[in-house]
């Protein structure tokens, strides 16, 4: 089994944070006091949602290796695939970014761009949300659309593809 140490890669980004916030304290404390203020009421809001998304991504990790999702995602996964990530981004919750580990070690894998190009455009159907726009528009806008999301995920993907060569597309990208 492959053992990961856990690094920290947003250091210098979190550093960069703490002294721009210095800074504007030493120019206006009030200002930067409430600054800090609602950042951290933004981060409590999003905290049990980060927690949530953590905890899936961890379960998912530790049942479904990404070798396995990634023989679903292959090369020659055909139509499979596409729903594979359809289904996949329209039951997908949480901000992206806690999304981007695992999508990263499903590429190195071998998982097509495009696929999970088609991943991420098909996050744009929101479950959760469908009754509340369904009682705003109706059923049929509310199908129309979100068919014609998913279509455009399937030809952001397709179209990824046919512009990225498919040497490039399956390289690890860490820089």
């Amino acid at each position: 089994m492959n053992k990961k140490g856990f690094t920290f890669k947003g250091g210098y980004f979190f550093l960069a944070v703490l002294l721009l916030y210095a800074g504007l304290f030493v120019l206006d404390a009030g200002t930067a006091c409430m600054a800090a203020q609602k950042a951290a009421k933004i981060f409590l809001r999003i905290l049990p949602i980060l927690v949530g998304v953590v905890f899936l991504t961890a379960v998912i990790n530790y049942f479904l290796r990404p070798a396995q999702i990634a023989g679903h995602l292959g090369r020659k996964s055909g139509i499979k695939g596409w729903l594979w990530a359809l289904v996949g981004g329209l039951l997908s919750h949480g901000p992206m970014y806690a999304w981007y580990p695992l999508l990263n070690d499903l590429r190195t894998q071998g998982t097509r761009d495009g696929l999970l190009a088609a991943f991420f455009a098909s996050r744009a159907v929101k479950l959760p949300l469908l009754p509340v726009m369904i009682d705003y528009f109706g059923w049929i806008f509310t199908l129309v659309l979100s068919v014609y999301i998913l279509i455009g995920a399937v030809i952001q993907g397709r179209l990824l593809e046919m512009f990225m060569p498919a040497t490039t597309a399956s390289r690890d990208y860490r820089g």
